[in-house]
């Protein structure tokens, strides 16, 4: 393992996205636990793009517009569902009770959704991925699990602390009734942002 691919990945992991936002959003919202929850669920995302790559679907995906651009669609539709619901008073940034196992729960599941609906995870382990892999390896598939779980460890440590960052700052925000209006919004802006920016993703 290269330092090359710790640090790209890092930067990749880090990079403002959907899954910071939600991560964020739970922070705020749930506490820690939510934070916590939100890392998880976002890095749980990730397996069934590693089993897509392994088993070669990721390639179709890569190599079919059709089948790009329909899960291309899906995952815009999906992030401005997220950025209407960020202004709404039960959205992402409603305050719930972060001790609740159905509050974490949903937060699992909604950034699992999110992730399974990102055409740009499975472009990653096509195009990105292989870059790092030994081509004289006799173990290919094991190389590849083995950096997609540095990918997966990376990508829960940073969107956690990103979370518990956010976490800390919870009592703060949510008695300024105007600061978590203007939070709503700022998120509803993200999300709107990503969903453009994703509808203008491209194969190539």
């Amino acid at each position: 393992m290269s330092l090359d691919f710790l640090l790209t990945t890092l930067i990749i992991v880090a990079s403002p996205g959907t899954g910071v936002l939600v991560t964020l959003a739970a922070g705020l919202s749930a506490g820690p636990r939510g934070a916590i929850a939100a890392a998880f669920g976002c890095t749980l995302g990730i397996l069934p793009h590693l089993a897509a790559a392994i088993t070669g679907l990721a390639t179709l995906l890569h190599a079919s517009p059709l089948a790009f651009q329909m899960l291309k669609a899906a995952g815009v539709a999906y992030l401005l569902w997220m950025a209407v619901r960020s202004l709404r008073a039960d959205g992402p940034l409603a305050a719930v009770d972060g001790s609740s196992e159905r509050s974490s729960g949903h937060i699992v599941v909604n950034a699992v959704a999110l992730n399974l609906l990102n055409p740009k995870l499975p472009l990653f382990f096509v195009a990105f991925l292989p870059q790092f892999l030994d081509p004289a390896s006799p173990q290919p598939i094991a190389d590849m699990v083995r950096l997609s779980g540095v990918f997966m460890a990376l990508t829960f440590a940073v969107f956690a602390v990103y979370g518990l960052c956010a976490a800390r700052l919870r009592r703060q925000v949510l008695t300024r009734p105007g600061l978590v209006r203007w939070l709503q919004r700022l998120f509803a802006a993200g999300f709107l942002a990503l969903g453009v920016k994703l509808a203008a993703t491209s194969l190539r």
